[in-house]
């Protein structure tokens, strides 16, 4: 097994580990957002308000499907399996980063690169900005995934499995 195994091995668990906490965080502050603007209809705009929604659509989503890929990971990524695959991974990790960097510049947008909470009369300032923040560090832990799943599949082709290849060697795939 070479280093780039075992570092693989015992990055995806981190990693993945990683954008659930993060995802979550980014569920709750994007969730308790939408319920107040729901209950006081205060949002400071309609796009605010939209965008917020996609966030917490990209949360779950992420959430979702990063413990799905993690648990799979844990359970079979020595015995192999097409899930656990780099296409597999890719599968996932590209809709998903196509969300987080959506939603992460179209919130920033939405709030002109963040707000000053000491000139602004927003009464979710710290929140909108938490939530822009969140969502960009989301994006930055998908994109690492993405790049190392990438890197993975590029081992993957020159040992001769193509992208059905395990992001581990060794592993079969069934």
């Amino acid at each position: 097994m070479s280093r780039f195994d075992t570092a693989t091995r015992r990055g995806h668990p981190i990693t993945f580990g990683l954008i659930i906490v993060f995802a979550t965080i980014e569920l709750a502050i994007s969730a308790w957002l939408v319920a107040k603007y729901e209950a006081h209809n205060n949002y400071p705009s309609i796009g605010v308000r939209d965008r917020t929604r996609f966030l917490l659509f990209t949360s779950s989503w992420t959430i979702f499907f990063s413990m799905f890929y993690l648990i799979l990971f844990l359970h079979s990524a020595s015995t192999g399996s097409i899930m656990t695959s780099v296409a597999s991974h890719l599968l996932f990790l590209v809709p998903t980063w196509i969300f987080w960097v959506s939603g992460a510049a179209a919130i920033t947008a939405a709030l002109g690169g963040g707000l000053d909470c000491g000139t602004t009369d927003d009464v979710y300032c710290g929140q909108l900005n938490a939530l822009e923040g969140f969502a960009w560090i989301n994006w930055i832990l998908v994109t690492f995934a993405f790049i190392v799943v990438i890197i993975r599949g590029i081992s993957a082709s020159r040992r001769g499995d193509g992208m059905r290849g395990q992001l581990v060697a060794g592993a079969s795939t069934v």
